[in-house]
């Protein structure tokens, strides 16, 4: 590649340049029409020029500066690809300056054209720098740089004009110059501050997606546990939070931010575990988290922070599908009242909550309605929304009809970094697309200051990041705007002709509306709200887990989730089967079958807690059949249950029984409202009752039972006392003979004590209970004496 030589020179300038070829196509065309009556041959230069304008490919890399003044010099650099099989030989690159650009409207059709327009494009500037190509292959690229005075460009007045890179030469086929390749971008030119500067107001976003599961540790931090470590990426140097903070420090842009991104990355800080399959192990990222949330807290002191409801609620969503889903709107509402604690705790600023931001800042009245019913009275809508028919940009705050002030971002501007900014041809092309539109703002009513806000895409990526912040530092000079932030943009006093109207809901873009939740989310949302309000109600420290489910089901109302329906149903199953495994730590033991005799008689049931803190139910036993079986004369019986974290409790009660037969039994647990709880229990109670007749019978053979043990006793009794007679009368044989006793006088016989000798019985033996004589005398046949007693 070779470089020309710059030449200065004093020739006319770009813009009388093209004014003298307009006229001359005017004048000649009648001329041309008046010609005999030959056929009509197009010039063979004229007709290739815009056939073969893309047969090259022209990227502009850089240009600098991009918002040049007088003494500046130019500087454009880039690259030419041949995208043909042909080769292109005497080839050159050359700049290409246009007239003054006079309305917005106009840089916009400018930026969407590619080929070149021999009717519409200005020549190539006279004695300006040009670069030689002398051949290029199919395929092929080159580099290119070219370098200007602003001096040399003839910029007549302050304004924006169009400056364009093109190639021209020849191909293998067509052996004639003709323009092969254009780029176009924008040069904006205001040497000396405006009188007027417009106001502006750059959003600067800091929103992620969901990472933060309902579930957490069993410990006195309740850890929580994300789904995946994925927000580190976007918080190490260079991830995309980590450019978001790195950037946005040094530029005047008012800070929007999502809460729960604060919380999350707050949460990492203080220790966290990440989902591993069925594990929970441990995070590894808490020093990054650390690092970042220092960096954030110092970039936002004395700057303006809008905090959004917690976990960015999709407010269309809510509106179009949510709304009659009872409940949903409870959601926002505790999301709105949860933004401003969470930021000012974490951030220590006040921010403004009264916000509300739509998806791309399109409204309509169930939009406007849902976002203001939990208290935002200011709703960040967009141009291309609320529409105003006017030759000029107004003021971006109006008062809605509804008593809501909108702060109608511009959609031009707002839309300017979207698309691939990661190739710098796209980026630089942006920058100056979005320098040009700035000033045109200012340059349409320049006698009037305008207050106009932008509004970015919610989550930009690293190379969108820094190309917003080259394009608001290319504002820097505040020579045609002054930064603004989005409070003072909201109280600007709003143009009288601007529209205040809020668009008819049929005006919403399909678009959007087919990536919104499905009425399906909201419906889940309810599901586990329902079961979570069951399930706190008998806990004794609600605390560990009435707030991680209910920002989980913030979470389900993400914006984030738009485009991803698969991911955002499988978080709301996973937040409702983790509530559901808990409620089921709480439940009644099965038990089996009873058998009941008797007419009284205690049924015991028993409760389970597995959780780690205590509950508090009512257990009700509900009898099948009154008249076989009552609970103290009842149909059912409740008693409280107060049961320890991790125990199990055994609750008994009394039952009378009137007939003989089985008798189903339900036991339900009860929350102390009356709400039912967890699964009723059933099992069977078999009755065996016992009649009046059968316990005579019983009673009779008890009784005869009794009597025949008494006579037993009895019989036993008197054979002992024998025995025990007949033992002392032969222990008494053998005793000393007494005194004899003396005879009564009546002569009667006086019966003698038992044992006692006789003279027959050889009274003067000796009879010591210790002689080894016989304990009784020799057995003789005769009868016995007249005082001896036998036992028969």
């Amino acid at each position: 590649m070779a470089e020309a030589a710059d030449i200065q020179g004093t020739g006319p300038s770009p813009a009388r340049r093209w004014l003298r070829r307009t006229i001359t196509v005017a004048f000649g065309a009648p001329l041309l029409a008046g010609l005999l009556q030959a056929p009509a041959v197009s010039s063979p230069a004229f007709a290739a020029e815009d056939a073969g304008s893309k047969t090259v490919d022209v990227s502009l890399d850089t240009l600098t500066p991009s918002a040049p003044v007088e003494g500046d010099t130019v500087t454009i650099s880039g690259s030419v690809t041949n995208r043909s099989k042909k080769t292109v030989t005497d080839a050159e690159v050359d700049l290409r300056v246009g007239p003054q650009m006079t309305s917005r409207s106009e840089i916009e059709q400018v930026a969407g054209r590619t080929g070149y327009r021999s009717y519409s494009d200005p020549g190539p500037l006279d004695d300006a720098p040009t670069v030689k190509i002398p051949r290029l292959g199919p395929g092929l690229s080159a580099d290119f740089s070219l370098s200007v005075p602003v001096a040399d460009l003839g910029l007549d007045e302050a304004g924006v004009y169009q400056l364009g890179v093109s190639l021209s030469g020849q191909t293998s086929d067509r052996r004639y110059d003709r323009v092969l390749g254009i780029e176009r971008t924008f040069l904006p030119y205001q040497p000396e501050a405006t009188e007027k500067r417009t106001q502006l107001t750059y959003l600067w976003p800091l929103i992620s997606s969901a990472h933060v599961s309902a579930e957490t540790a069993n410990d006195d931090q309740q850890t929580p546990v994300f789904e995946d470590d994925a927000l580190a990426a976007e918080l190490k140097p260079g991830g995309r939070l980590d450019e978001l903070v790195s950037l946005g420090k040094d530029l005047p842009v008012t800070w929007v931010v999502d809460p729960d991104l604060l919380a999350s990355v707050d949460a990492m800080a203080n220790g966290y575990r990440v989902k591993d399959g069925t594990l929970n192990v441990p995070g590894k990222n808490q020093e990054l988290a650390e690092r970042w949330l220092d960096a954030l807290e110092k970039a936002v002191q004395g700057r303006k922070v809008v905090a959004l409801p917690f976990a960015d609620p999709d407010l269309a969503s809510l509106a179009h599908r949510g709304k009659d889903v009872p409940g949903s709107l409870g959601h926002l509402q505790s999301a709105t009242a949860l933004a401003g604690p969470t930021v000012e705790t974490i951030l220590h600023v006040q921010p403004a909550t009264d916000f509300a931001w739509p998806v791309e800042g399109a409204v309509d009245p169930s939009i406007v309605s849902v976002a203001t019913s939990a208290g935002a009275d200011k709703v960040i809508a967009r141009s291309d929304s609320v529409r105003d028919d006017l030759a000029y940009t107004p003021t971006a705050a109006r008062p809605f009809s509804n008593g809501t002030t909108a702060v109608v971002s511009d959609a031009v501007l707002s839309k300017a970094f979207e698309g691939d900014m990661v190739r710098s041809e796209n980026s630089t092309r942006a920058v100056q697309a979005f320098l040009a539109q700035t000033l045109a703002v200012t340059l349409e009513q320049p006698e009037d200051q305008r207050s106009i806000v932008v509004a970015p895409q919610r989550v930009p990526t690293v190379a969108q990041a820094q190309t917003m912040a080259t394009a608001l530092r290319g504002l820097a000079a505040k020579r045609w705007s002054q930064p603004s932030d989005l409070l003072a943009a909201a109280a600007a006093k709003p143009d009288p002709d601007a529209s205040t109207a809020v668009p008819a809901g049929s005006r919403y873009p399909k678009k959007l509306r087919d990536s919104e939740l499905p009425v399906q989310a909201f419906r889940d949302m309810k599901t586990t709200r329902d079961e979570l309000d069951d399930f706190k109600v008998i806990l004794t420290a609600q605390y560990r887990v009435v707030p991680p489910f209910t920002n989980a089901i913030s979470r389900e109302m993400a914006t984030s989730w738009r485009g991803q329906a698969r991911a955002a149903a499988l978080y709301r199953i996973n937040v409702l089967e983790y509530l559901q495994t808990l409620t089921e730590g709480v439940q009644l033991v099965d038990k089996s079958d009873l058998t009941l005799s008797g007419r009284s008689a205690t049924i015991p049931v028993t409760v389970q807690n597995k959780l780690l803190q205590d509950v508090h139910l009512v257990l009700r036993l509900t009898s099948g059949s009154k008249n076989r079986l009552n609970l103290n004369g009842e149909r059912y019986k409740e008693l409280p249950v107060k049961i320890s974290g991790g125990h199990s409790q055994s609750v008994k009660f009394s039952a009378s029984a009137n007939v003989n037969g089985q008798v189903p039994m339900t036991a339900q647990l009860y929350t102390e409202d009356g709400t039912p709880y967890g699964q009723p229990m059933t099992f069977t109670v078999k009755v065996s009752e016992i009649t009046a007749t059968v316990m005579l019978v019983i009673a009779g053979g008890v009784l005869l039972l009794v009597l025949a043990g008494v006579r037993m006793y009895s019989q036993r009794k008197r054979v002992a006392a024998r025995n025990a007679e007949a033992e002392a009368m032969a222990a008494a044989a053998v005793t000393e003979p007494a005194e004899p006793e003396p005879r009564p006088e009546s002569g009667a016989d006086t019966p003698r004590e038992p044992g006692a000798p006789t003279a027959e019985s050889g009274a003067g033996e000796p009879g010591q209970p210790s002689d080894p004589t016989p304990d009784t005398g020799s057995e003789s046949g005769d009868p016995s004496g007249p005082g001896e007693k036998v036992d028969r």
